[in-house]
């Protein structure tokens, strides 16, 4: 069952059908008090996507059936590479080897608030460790630029989320399949070599190939927040994966998916890629800010390069870099002039205590 027909809620829920229930009871004594309770509820979930259609935003949705089925296009998508169009998927690479193949959406997006719903499927025939290289979801400023990046560009403006499949670091802890975020102003480099681990802001291990069932994810980004979400597990449910505050992105930025496969291969399949507007109130002065000339970038409290992995996929304090030591020694000097003041009083008081005995 396609994504759109869901509602996401915030943390861990339940993705449910947006269907209308049953009649109310009639009015009686308690009304005021479910009134109240309503209107609570009302402020609690206003900015949530509950799937309905006023809140789809078509124009940078990917829904069946598709347009343009056998052909090179697609009304509001473009595809290059590998990519090819059915009348039940998108397939970004086939399962073999040096394919890539992207789809892009035509339309900039200028909603500050959004949510992306993408229905997916990772499949092949390699066994464990033998298959590869992955999907990477992409909100850029440019669009259909072939690159070495899951079949996109390398150094681009935006957020991209890979759906890593493939551990090419061969020191690394974490557990893959695994799912990652990087926001890049165009300064930083994707380096494959260590599976993005130097630019990443966060990510965590996801089951999500040759699973016989429905494989969803969600991004919401909305008021500086980011979150990814899956549902991997067929059970109809939002896990958490990535949480992040103070992302800034900008508007007039471009939706699209890519794949890519070397040396080993899978196929990569996009099912559905649909856009929510989240209906949030904004301040006067937010709402003044020329949102498409926003830089790209995160108020991280930390370089993500100071961060190495553990098992369960979360980081933990890495090596000393420059502003640590310098803390570090700062503290160090610190001691070492509160242990000599000590010193000196008390040596001081024990030369005037001796010279009492004389």
């Amino acid at each position: 069952m396609a994504a759109g027909d869901w509602f996401w809620r915030w943390g861990w829920g339940r993705r449910c059908l947006g269907r209308p229930g049953p009649p109310g009871p009639g009015p009686g004594p308690t009304t005021p008090l479910l009134l109240v309770l309503l209107l609570l509820l009302g402020s609690v979930t206003s900015d949530i996507t509950d799937g309905n259609s006023e809140h789809l935003k078509r124009e940078h949705s990917l829904i069946k059936p598709y347009q343009g089925v056998g052909s090179s296009s697609m009304p509001l998508w473009d595809f290059q590479g590998s990519t090819m169009l059915t009348s039940q998927y998108v397939r970004l690479t086939p399962d073999e080897r040096s394919k890539e193949g992207s789809i892009w959406n035509h339309q900039p997006c200028f909603l500050k608030d959004w949510e992306m719903h993408v229905h997916f499927r990772v499949h092949g025939t390699g066994k464990k460790n033998l298959h590869g290289d992955g999907i990477a979801l992409w909100y850029t400023r440019d669009r259909l630029v072939p690159g070495p990046v899951f079949g996109s560009k390398d150094n681009f403006h935006g957020l991209a989320i890979f759906l890593d499949t493939y551990p090419n670091d061969e020191t690394t802890e974490r557990v893959f399949p695994y799912i990652s975020v990087m926001v890049n102003n165009g300064s930083l480099s994707y380096d494959h070599s260590k599976d993005g681990r130097w630019t990443e802001l966060a990510g965590c291990t996801a089951d999500l190939r040759n699973r016989d069932h429905d494989t969803f994810l969600a991004v919401r980004y909305s008021r500086g927040r980011l979150t990814v979400m899956t549902d991997l597990e067929d059970k109809n449910e939002w896990k958490n994966c990535i949480d992040i505050t103070g992302v800034r992105l900008p508007t007039g930025y471009y939706f699209g998916a890519s794949a890519g496969t070397g040396d080993l291969s899978d196929n990569h399949d996009i099912i559905s890629m649909k856009l929510f507007q989240l209906m949030v109130e904004h301040t006067p002065d937010e709402e003044n800010i020329d949102w498409t000339k926003i830089e790209p970038s995160v108020n991280f409290l930390k370089s993500p390069k100071d961060n190495v992995d553990d098992p369960t996929g979360n980081f933990r304090g890495g090596p000393l870099t420059g502003w640590r030591v310098f803390l570090l020694l700062l503290c160090a000097l610190l001691g070492i002039i509160v242990c000599a003041v000590v010193g000196a009083v008390v040596f001081q008081k024990r030369q005037e205590r001796n010279k009492r005995f004389y």
